[in-house]
């Protein structure tokens, strides 16, 4: 049983991972701008707090759960919402490590969310696996998940744990997903532009058990028994599959056709810049979290999909 700390809890990811760890007993902070309408989701059996300062410096957190971050899909990239997604990732994470650097007892664990976005995107047809090692690249996408990153690597001079959690597209009952399926069930799916792109991802009940086990490992040794202060883990399914691949699989499980192609002109009109997330993709595989020990319950996207679908 541990004192953890939550920013984005009222998210999608963040009311699953809270409902685990309130069946696993932990005592739970939501850091959030509406705690009167977070308390209905939670029915009262988490602490609210609108801003760090209602936390003493006398608080006790063992565990930081930082998964707070604005929309990335949905209005175009434009100057103003660039600094909306900065703002919302890069801010937040160093008001939380100021938090730590004045907290008289220091969390031992620091978990921050990233995204392969990260690896920025691949030529089309490039088959290259991406691994934690791999480099980012000169884009928005990689540059915020850089400073992002920066910002939480800082909360290690304070003798703290930090776990960099890079997401692929998370598949659930909220999220994309049920957004991707609309046209499959429409029987109006297809590839996107050439639909060679990579889409890696990962099924939310591999996500939370992901972190609940990397939480464990943790428990398990002592802050300054830890050789390295900050570890990167790739969150994804260790099978990326094609844009293509993806409708197809989902269309044969809801037994639609897939015939329909979305040419890429439309979507870069529509989108802009942000259409790369559609468009491009990476081929990203969770070396670390396998070499942890880590086994995943949905390896493959037909069974998550059939899982998720079939619900």
């Amino acid at each position: 049983m541990q004192k953890v700390l939550v920013t984005g809890g009222t998210g999608f990811i963040g009311q699953h991972l809270v409902r685990q760890l309130l069946l696993a007993g932990h005592h739970i902070t939501i850091l959030t701008r509406q705690p009167e309408e977070a308390q209905k989701l939670f029915l009262g059996k988490v602490i609210f707090i609108s801003s760090l300062s209602d936390l003493a410096p006398n608080t006790v957190i063992d565990i930081i759960i930082n998964l707070a971050g604005a929309r990335i899909l949905g209005w175009r990239w434009s100057t103003r919402r660039k600094k909306v997604l900065s703002d919302s990732r890069i801010k937040l994470t160093q008001q939380l490590v100021d938090w730590v650097a004045c907290a008289e007892y220091k969390p031992k664990l620091f978990l921050s969310a990233s995204a392969i976005g990260f690896y920025g995107i691949q030529p089309v047809g490039d088959q290259t696996i991406l691994t934690e090692g791999s480099l980012p690249q000169d884009i928005f996408m990689s540059q915020l998940c850089q400073q992002w990153e920066a910002v939480a690597n800082s909360v290690t001079e304070y003798n703290v744990q930090l776990i960099i959690m890079r997401f692929g597209l998370v598949l659930g009952a909220q999220g994309a997903l049920p957004m991707m399926l609309r046209p499959v069930k429409l029987g109006l799916s297809g590839r996107l532009g050439h639909g060679a792109q990579w889409i890696s991802w990962i099924h939310i009940d591999d996500l939370l058990a992901a972190i609940n086990h990397l939480i464990q490992q943790n428990n398990s040794i002592k802050n300054n028994d830890a050789k390295q202060k900050t570890v990167i883990y790739n969150f994804t399914a260790p099978e990326a599959v094609t844009q293509l691949s993806f409708h197809k699989i989902a269309a044969s499980i809801l037994h639609r056709p897939c015939v329909i192609p979305t040419p890429s002109w439309i979507l870069r009109l529509l989108l802009g810049e942000q259409a790369d997330l559609l468009l491009e993709g990476q081929r990203i595989f969770p070396a670390n979290l396998l070499s942890s020990g880590f086994t995943f319950s949905y390896p493959q996207l037909k069974h998550a999909l059939s899982h998720l679908i079939k619900k």
